[in-house]
């Protein structure tokens, strides 16, 4: 099992890049079980900087690295990076700048696993969530979102979107019905026609948009 204080380490997990800030204690338990470790291990002291995240995907917090430092509270809290608190405590104290939690004493596969899930999660929500314009379209939740208010979308509006999205230039409806609906036996251009009127439509009466899905005389674009 292994305990944490202040101390900074790297890790290395595949192409994720960590940095970890933690104890002593962490740092020497950690150090004595490198051979068992999944990913590369480098220990380093160093001071906070504002650039020292540059390089890194994750950053692996203990708690008391945090206490009573609101300057590096506020550096952490303005970075994109992944962060994962290290507590010896449930307390939930300072946990809405954190993406995850390790609690202490923990295990090196706990620690493993709560990288890897992060990271996975971070690219999954990455993955799901598309800039279109002034809008986030969410495909995890089928949501096309501007500020706080947002329209539901099925699931061939999100094909739509995604496809104008990947082209530079207007697409015709014949191509739009290749793309989206594969020329199925009851599809042909009035479908295309049809969704996309009644997209237009959503994105007018919530947004005022009339000008988010353009066309010209060769077919659609954004």
């Amino acid at each position: 099992m292994i305990n944490s204080k202040i101390f900074v380490f790297y890790i290395n997990m595949h192409k994720t890049n960590v940095l970890t800030f933690g104890s002593e204690n962490f740092n020497t338990s950690l150090k004595e079980l490198k051979d068992h470790l999944k990913f590369e291990l480098t220990t380093k002291n160093i001071n906070f900087e504002n650039n020292i995240f540059e390089k890194y995907d994750v950053l692996f917090i203990h708690e008391d690295f945090i206490k009573n430092k609101n300057s590096e509270k506020k550096i952490l809290e303005e970075t994109n990076k992944i962060k994962i608190l290290v507590s010896n405590s449930n307390s939930n104290k300072n946990i809405n700048i954190f993406s995850d939690k390790l609690l202490l004493p923990t295990t090196i596969k706990d620690i493993n696993q709560t990288v890897e899930n992060s990271v996975a999660k971070k690219n999954f929500f990455k993955n799901s969530s598309i800039k279109i314009k002034d809008y986030i379209l969410n495909k995890n939740e089928k949501k096309l979102i501007k500020k706080s208010d947002f329209i539901l979308l099925t699931e061939k509006e999100i094909q739509l979107l995604e496809l104008f999205l990947k082209n530079d230039k207007s697409i015709t409806k014949r191509k739009v019905l290749e793309a989206v609906w594969k020329y199925a036996s009851d599809a042909d251009t009035h479908t295309v026609e049809t969704h996309i009127y009644r997209l237009r439509k959503k994105i007018k009466v919530k947004f005022t948009d009339e000008n988010f899905i353009l066309n010209d005389k060769n077919g659609y674009f954004l």
